[in-house]
Parts: structure tokens; sequence; C-alpha cells
């Protein structure tokens, strides 16, 4: 017997990094040595203290029991006292937070908390793949595209976006091209959402990846009606945590809890309790912990040698005030260029895979010592990449 997937899961194109994966292991299989740049999965361990409170949590018998959907109170308070001490905004536990299996299912299941049938979903080109595939197909919305653009800094236009949409998705700093905005292109956006009734979707998992002096602010210092997602996978190196949280109007978090009751019961407790530890780590006016500061040290040098050495071999490469991702036009085919690179042991992102518009760009994730940085520029270097 045969089983037909239902329309809508065969709109979904293959998700982009399972294929990568898939090529990676032919050549490891074939004996290769790969050098992955590929998905963002950072490669430096979760700060111990964090990790020990896990440990202590999870032999506590309370907490192997089910969370709510909604998550557990006290991380609930913590999250709301984080946005107090980084941002300045007030938030209320009860209302304005939900705790989240990591931000990926919230910016899934905002949309079907909230998009009707035929409505329009804005998001950005290139941009999560989320944005324009599940959470629009699932809906059966329509979405419509909005390049973003080197010469404006990979900053989305409103001006360029259909009036009166559903919905709108945003993420600075970027992924995948570590653009990053201030408060006042912030505010800019969340004004032409009021004006259009759209709702503000902030993906805001790498405000805590900044270098140079550059802190990412939160939409909701732009203004309450909107709703923003965060994560403790790149900002702690918890993505195998699967835990993060959802923040903003209280209709909106409404919403998003009746959504995720239907369809989960929580992140394990002592996985919460874990994440109250890690906001903890802040100081009392927001300060960077320094288990961050000093993986960002890390992440700082070593995107200093992707950049360098990809400048010396030829591209034009901005140095990124964000994420951990370096992003350059390639000179051919994003698949082309992708597949030369596998060639040569080097997997890197192809950011056609973020959206049609980003079609001759590479993105590359500085999750490798700087030592196999260079070994990868020096395999590029030799030629064999063209």
């Amino acid at each position: 017997m045969k089983f037909e997937q239902a329309n809508r899961l065969r709109q979904i194109p293959p998700y982009l990094f399972v294929r990568l994966e898939q090529l990676s292991a032919e050549k490891k299989a074939a004996g290769w040595d790969m050098i992955d740049f590929g998905i963002g999965d950072p490669d430096l361990p979760t700060p111990g203290r964090i990790v020990d409170r896990m440990r202590e949590e999870a032999s506590v018998t309370a907490n192997q029991k089910y969370s709510s959907s909604a998550g557990e109170r006290d991380l609930r308070i913590a999250v709301a006292e984080w946005y107090g001490k980084r941002y300045g905004v007030k938030v209320d536990p009860d209302t304005q937070v939900c705790v989240t299996i990591g931000s990926k299912e919230a910016i899934f299941n905002i949309a079907q908390a909230f998009v009707n049938a035929g409505e329009t979903i804005i998001a950005p080109s290139p941009g999560y793949p989320v944005y324009s595939g599940a959470a629009t197909i699932f809906n059966e919305a329509k979405c419509v595209k909005v390049p973003l653009r080197a010469e404006k800094g990979w900053l989305l236009d409103v001006d360029e976006c259909p009036e009166n949409a559903r919905m709108l998705y945003l993420n600075y700093p970027n992924n995948p091209t570590g653009a990053t905005c201030d408060l006042a292109y912030l505010k800019k956006v969340y004004g032409w959402c009021q004006s259009n009734g759209t709702i503000l979707c902030y993906d805001n998992a790498y405000s805590e990846m900044c270098y140079d002096g550059y802190r990412a602010p939160s939409a909701l210092q732009a203004g309450p009606d909107c709703i923003e997602f965060g994560s403790f996978s790149k900002t702690f190196n918890m993505t195998g945590f699967r835990l993060g949280y959802a923040v903003g109007h209280p209709d909106l978090i409404a919403g998003l809890k009746k959504c995720k009751g239907q369809t989960d019961s929580g992140a394990p407790i002592f996985i919460q309790k874990a994440g109250i530890e890690a906001l903890s780590m802040y100081g009392g006016h927001g300060e960077t912990p320094k288990e961050i500061a000093d993986n960002m040290a890390v992440y700082a040098e070593r995107r200093k040698t992707l950049v360098d050495g990809l400048r010396d071999l030829g591209f034009d490469v901005t140095m990124p005030k964000g994420t951990f991702y370096v992003w350059f036009d390639c000179g051919m085919s994003s698949s082309e260029f992708t597949q030369k690179m596998i060639d040569i042991g080097v997997i890197v992102t192809p950011g056609s895979g973020f959206g049609e518009s980003a079609e001759g760009y590479i993105r590359m994730t500085v999750t490798e010592p700087v030592e196999r940085i260079k070994i990868a520029l020096e395999r590029m270097k030799q030629g064999r990449y063209l």
C-alpha cells in the first residue's frame, strides 16, 4: 500500500539542511574530512553552571512531570525580569510571556493562531524558511516575499510591503545575512504595522550575538502591540535543549498559548529550570555575562579570520555586527558554488535556500575553530572550488 502525503505537505520543499547533511554524509563515507560551515549549531559548550543546574533539577521527581504548554511560572517571571534588565521594558509574566520549545515552533504556531486561509503573510527574502514555508502553507495563506537588498543594508523596506497584510515576520540580527538594525528602524516598521493592522512577529533569536559594541534592540521597545521570539539556543549554546520564549501583547500571547495547548505539553520542567539559571547570569542592568562575552570573543576571532580570508580570495564580504554568519556574493549560482565546495570537503549553505532573491549568495557559519577555517580557506585558495 502507498500512502500519499497531504497536498499542504507536498508544497513544502525538502528542508535545506537535511539535504546538506546527506551530501556531507556521502563525502564522509568516501573518506573525506569535511569542514562544516553549514547549519548554525554552536560548537562551543553550554556554560557549566547551566548544565549543573539541569542535572540537579532533573533528579527532582516533581520536575519529571508534565509542564504547562505556557511554561512554568518561575521561568516566565525570569524572562519578564530579563526584559526589564536588558531592554527596560516592563512585562507581565502571566499575560505577556509564553515559554516555547525553541523559537521555531512559536514562529510556526503564531501563524496557526492568527492567520486565516487566504490572508497574507509578509516574509523577508532571504529569510528563515519557516516564515514563507510551513507558517504560510499550513494556513493556506498567501505569502508575499519582500526582497532584502545589499544596497539597503539588507533591511526590509516597508514601502515595498503590501498593505493590510495579516502578519509580518522580521528578524534582526538577521539570518542569513548577519545584518543588524537600530531602534529607529524598528519604530518605523512598528508604525507601519500599526497603520495597516498587521501583526509584527519579531524573531530576535540572535539578540545576544553581537560584535564591535553593537547591542540589538527589542521590538517591544518600539511598542507593545507585537510579539517577539527569543531563544536560549544561540545565546547560551543550548540548541539541543529546545527552549525559547515569546513575549508580547496579551492577545497574541493568549492565542499562542491556546494553539500550543492543543499540540504540546511544554518544555521539560528541568530544562526550564536550567533556563532560569541561564538568565540569572545577566547583571542587574542587563550586562552581558562573562561566559557569553567569552564565547562572542571566540566567534569574533573566527569571523575576522573567515572574512579576511574570503576578501583575500577576491570576494566582497561585509564584516557582520551580529549573528555568527558570514554572507557574500559567490559570483556564480548558489547551488553550483555549494557543490564545488562540497567537492573539496567544505560545507556551506546556498543563499537560494533562504529565498529566490538570494540566488548567487552563500552563508557560512563560524562554528569551526580558526585552524579549521584556515584549512578551508587554503583549499579554496588552491583554486579547486572554481
